[in-house]
């Protein structure tokens, strides 16, 4: 059955439909209340004359369905399906940010506590998202400084001979090691912190103060001072915290703007009544149909279709998110809104209302979120470069660094099948690359093909020699290669226990050469993957470059020496030994060749001598 009577021959029925190309590869994904009445409408003249539906049904050769019960089970089907087969006739999210969440691995025998950006379904507690991100990061601290749950990477489903620096220092109870702890003394302390992150803290701060005039009754007044500091903890974080809640306060808020083929959206996070920060999303290039228009226009037919465009992206950014504001206000009314309020209404177990205010002051705070993505608009792709400021913001945001990255220092390895194995070092600072600061490594304990050692020598030698001298390490370690070469960098530093000297490990990133993903050492099973015009990107790519040109450059420097070195071999009567005897004794090879015959003489028996000045100085 061909494409066409496969079409004609729908069900009436509510369900979802996948176009395919000559692969079986699928291209697109629709839903309908009607399946025969929406796919057979891509059969009409008037539809094809639409750029995207003639390009959609000029490629497609097959279709499938999947029949659901409502409208409602087929929005969720297409956006699932959207995520999953990524078909490049639909709009696809991209996003500049994402927001963290902290992280509590209750399933474990000792939980632990991290700040993430992705939900996995592994039985641990998921907190957030915070806004602004920095706060999640306060949020870990003070359960760290106050309730002493670690986030290090020891495996605690064993004990271990003895405890790391964190320990010591009074940021965790020591589950390590057998007898530090004990079983109980941990559940409190991960009940106490579950009760900060459920924002249960007034309770929790009752509690604090009963434990601690009960302390100071007893004299324990070590215990006391602890308890108190920690209710001042507490208090502080209840009037700085901005956390997600069902508030009827809380809304999102949506803007775009759409010029030249290329669209901005911009989307404000409300929390209690206050804007707490804005999410920004850009297409240089849009699918065919969110588009329309006919070949007579002015702009050639570029019109964006609004409408179109937010059923799409409301339903990608909301149906499987952990968290769903009571409010979402779009600048345009689109079919899909009820069904999809309905659909989140039902998920989040809380009202949810989309609307699209015409008039008011929810009006006017679209609007404003619409000015504000003008101007992300022509920040994005009108102005070439962005402040050097805002990209090291977006970079630590990016990266999770815990300040503005003012030295990057970048590591590749060189060489051809294990041969004159080499390493570079470029440093990126204030701005720039400072090439006064390069530095070049001979491989000197590897031998044979082995990037990941050459890796763990030369970094293990670089920050060995600043330890040493004292000097200042940088913002983050940047490697040039995969996860491979990240943990055998983190090794080199690991062994040099930069702890013990009051020293802060660098944070330490990868980014692979083919997929431009970037791996953070702690957090590898969350990659981050930036949008390819991004400045943060172009900036790591260009560091990386830079290393790996400068690595490559002293390679084959390397290498020529060494063939012109080896040239001496082919001198008869001259082997390695006499090779290495004349170069030790004249230093170089330019002056072997400019050696006269009674200098050679002094250093080789004479009949060698006089050939090798012969080589050299052959009769014109």
């Amino acid at each position: 059955m061909d494409l066409y009577e496969k079409i004609r021959s729908l069900p009436t029925q509510p369900g979802v439909y996948l176009y395919k190309n000559a692969r079986g590869t699928v291209i697109y994904v629709g839903k309908a209340k009607n399946l025969r009445a929406r796919v057979r409408s891509y059969l009409l003249e008037s539809s094809q004359a639409n750029a995207k539906t003639g390009s959609l049904m000029r490629e497609a050769v097959d279709l499938e369905y999947i029949l659901v019960g409502n409208e409602i089970e087929a929005l969720a089907l297409e956006s699932n399906l959207i995520k999953q087969k990524q078909p490049r006739f639909n709009v696809l999210l991209r996003d500049d940010k994402s927001y963290p969440y902290v992280k509590l691995t209750l399933a474990d025998r000792f939980p632990k506590v991290f700040v993430t950006r992705k939900i996995l379904k592994d039985g641990a507690a998921y907190y957030g998202p915070y806004f602004p991100g920095s706060l999640a990061y306060r949020v870990v601290e003070l359960i760290h400084r106050s309730f002493l749950i670690p986030s290090c990477k020891v495996d605690l489903s064993r004990y271990h001979p003895r405890a790391c620096l964190e320990y010591y220092i009074h940021r965790c109870l020591g589950p390590c090691v057998e007898g530090l702890t004990t079983p109980d003394e941990f559940k409190q302390a991960v009940k106490q912190a579950s009760m900060v992150l459920e924002g249960r803290a007034d309770e929790l701060e009752e509690e604090l103060r009963g434990k601690m005039e009960a302390a100071a009754e007893a004299e324990l007044f070590e215990a006391a001072a602890r308890l108190r500091d920690q209710i001042s903890t507490l208090r502080q974080l209840q009037e700085k915290q901005r956390v997600a809640t069902t508030d009827t306060d809380d809304a999102d808020v949506f803007g775009y703007h759409f010029e030249d083929g290329m669209l901005a959206v911009n989307l404000f996070h409300m929390r209690e009544g206050k804007i707490v920060d804005r999410r920004e999303f850009f297409w240089d290039e849009l699918p065919e149909g969110f588009e329309h228009g006919t070949a007579g226009d002015e702009d050639g037919g570029r019109h964006f279709s609004p409408e179109r465009f937010f059923a799409t992206l409301l339903s990608q950014l909301y149906i499987d998110a952990h968290y769903v504001p009571g409010s979402i206000l779009v600048p345009v009314e689109f079919e899909e809104r009820e069904p999809l309020a309905e659909l989140l209404t039902e998920r989040r177990k809380h009202k949810v209302e989309i609307t699209a205010p015409l008039r008011g002051e929810k009006r006017s705070l679209v609007d404003l979120v619409c000015q504000n993505a003008r101007h992300s608009h022509a920040q994005r792709f009108r102005v070439l470069e962005p402040s050097q400021k805002a990209i090291q913001e977006a970079l630590a945001d990016a990266l999770m660094l815990p300040g503005l990255p003012e030295r990057i220092e970048c590591f590749d390895i060189s060489h051809i099948q294990g041969a004159e194995t080499v390493a570079s070092l470029v440093v990126w600072e204030k701005g720039g690359m400072n090439k006064q600061l390069y530095r070049k490594f001979k491989v000197k304990t590897v031998e044979g093909v082995d990037d990941f050692a050459s890796m763990r020598e030369v970094v293990g030698r670089r920050y060995k020699r600043l330890r040493d001298e004292k000097q200042r390490f940088p913002s983050l370690i940047l490697i040039d290669g995969g996860i491979g070469q990240l943990h055998a960098a983190a090794e080199a530093l690991e062994a040099l226990e930069l702890e013990k000297d009051g020293l802060a490990v660098p944070p330490l990133a990868s980014i692979a050469k083919k997929e431009e993903i970037i791996y953070l050492y702690g957090n590898e099973q969350e990659p981050v993957v930036l949008e390819r015009r991004s400045p943060v990107l172009h900036l790591i790519q260009m560091i990386r470059d830079e290393s790996h040109r400068f690595a490559v450059g002293y390679h084959r420097q390397r290498r020529t020496m060494r063939d012109r070195e080896s040239e001496l071999e082919a001198i008869p009567g001259v082997g390695l030994q006499t090779r290495k005897r004349l170069l030790t004794h004249f230093g170089s090879l330019r002056a072997v060749e400019q050696a006269s015959t009674e200098s050679l003489a002094a250093v080789l028996p004479p009949k060698t001598a006089h050939a090798v000045w012969e080589y050299f100085h052959p009769e014109k």
